[in-house]
């Protein structure tokens, strides 16, 4: 007769019962030896080897599940053993996902696609055997949805070494909600930079990283909105992905005092022009001081005087041309055919930066949006909120701004070569701008 070690687990009284019936086996066999010669016969043999209970692999959602609730997310987890494969499907695509470090749980990496079918298939194993399981399941059908009406930049797009990233939703996100909505936002690059986002509504965010972008460099943003909660029966849809491209650095400074123009690119210096900048006496008047980003290039574009209509003293109305706009309040490096002889000398415009024909054409056709202009010089400050002037807002406060409170990592990125160039606005603005 042959008997099994009993498992660590077996209770007591098996293993009572167990050791008896070893004792009792020894003595049989000590009596049947016939003599002194201490031999043993085959039924004195025990299994050396134990039993071993076959993994335990559960799937949640569970088979068949009908309303599985996206923001839950897959879980495969293994008991008795160590998972060897997961596989997710969505529509013959592979779902994402991270075993844990011990390989006992395996977890989706975001929510799930609403109103859509899933295929789970997992093996677990341990040092005798083999399980596998499948689970099929339908997530819930949302009632009402939120979605992304615009991301900018836009796909393809080149830009400056500033530009931050702007995500605009087709409905208000509840502030309990923001977090989770700001986690499934994905901001990677080719090069490693730190950023966060600041919500400046409950339908805007900006992401804006803690040092300039490092130029030439692909940028890929995806929201994995598909499954994220944001209210009593409210769900994302849809993921969105657009990649963009950041272009050479192109950094120029002003100095108001010096009246000079300086512009780097890419850390070396290819101009050094004279300029002249808001002749000030008013605040309207005095260019802001601060880290500026290029939002458009215009040409021609109509410029007004702001706060005037026509007969007021002080009103004006002027078409120039080569335009770059650098704030919300009017302000661009335009060509100023009419303040050459002041360029490089004193102050005379309205608030703009005014520079030669020629200069003013080479900056116009190198500008891209996001490219830095910082001014120097003036007691007016750029608002952190006039235009892009988000760069003046410290850190520490951008971060304040995150629902996570928390800054996250951007690369490194494979994206793909589908970035090309920004285009040039053509449209003709008319409008309150400073000359």
């Amino acid at each position: 007769m042959v008997y099994r070690r009993p498992t660590a687990g077996a209770p007591r009284a098996v293993r009572a019962a167990a050791a008896m019936a070893v004792a009792g086996l020894v003595l049989v066999t000590g009596c049947s030896s016939g003599g002194g010669g201490g031999g043993t016969g085959p039924g004195a043999k025990v299994a050396s080897k134990q039993e071993v209970a076959a993994p335990v692999v559960t799937i949640t959602p569970a088979d068949g599940t009908g309303k599985a609730l996206p923001e839950k997310g897959i879980q495969v987890t293994a008991a008795n053993g160590t998972l060897d494969t997961v596989s997710v499907q969505l529509k013959g695509k592979d779902v994402p996902g991270q075993f844990s470090a011990d390989k006992t749980s395996w977890k989706s990496d975001w929510t799930l696609t609403p109103n859509a079918a899933y295929q789970v298939s997992a093996t677990a194993k341990n040092a005798q055997k083999t399980t596998s399981a499948t689970s099929g399941f339908h997530t819930l059908k949302p009632t009402y949805t939120i979605g992304i009406t615009s991301v900018f930049p836009t796909a393809g797009q080149k830009v400056g070494v500033g530009m931050p990233l702007t995500v605009q939703f087709d409905t208000s996100i509840p502030n309990k909600s923001k977090k989770a909505v700001e986690q499934a936002l994905q901001v990677t690059s080719e090069q490693p930079n730190e950023g966060a986002w600041y919500w400046i509504s409950d339908t805007e965010a900006i992401f804006r990283t803690k040092q300039y972008w490092g130029p030439n460099q692909k940028i890929a943003f995806t929201a994995h909105l598909a499954g994220v909660k944001v209210g009593r029966a409210t769900y994302g849809i849809a993921d969105q992905t657009v990649k963009f491209k950041v272009g050479d650095s192109h950094i120029s400074t002003v100095n108001t005092r010096t009246h000079r123009m300086v512009v780097k690119i890419n850390g070396r210096k290819v101009k050094d022009v004279g300029i002249s900048a808001g002749r000030g006496g008013v605040r309207k008047y005095t260019t802001t001081s601060g880290i500026h980003l290029t939002m458009e290039a215009v040409s021609p574009v109509t410029m007004t005087s702001p706060g005037l209509k026509k007969g007021d003293l002080g009103y004006y109305t002027e078409t120039v041309y080569d335009a770059v706009r650098i704030s919300n309040s009017g302000e661009y490096v335009h060509s100023a055919p009419w303040s050459v002889g002041a360029q490089g000398s004193y102050n005379v415009s309205h608030g703009c930066v005014n520079a030669s024909p020629a200069f003013a054409t080479w900056f116009y056709n190198m500008e891209q949006w996001g490219d830095v202009v910082v001014v120097t010089g003036t007691d007016r400050p750029l608002e952190w909120n006039n235009g892009y002037g988000f760069w003046q807002m410290s850190w520490n406060d951008w971060v304040k701004g995150s629902a996570a409170n928390a800054s996250v990592s951007t690369g490194p990125a494979a994206a793909d070569s589908s970035a090309g160039p920004s285009a040039t606005a053509s449209v003709t603005p008319t409008g309150t701008a400073t000359p």
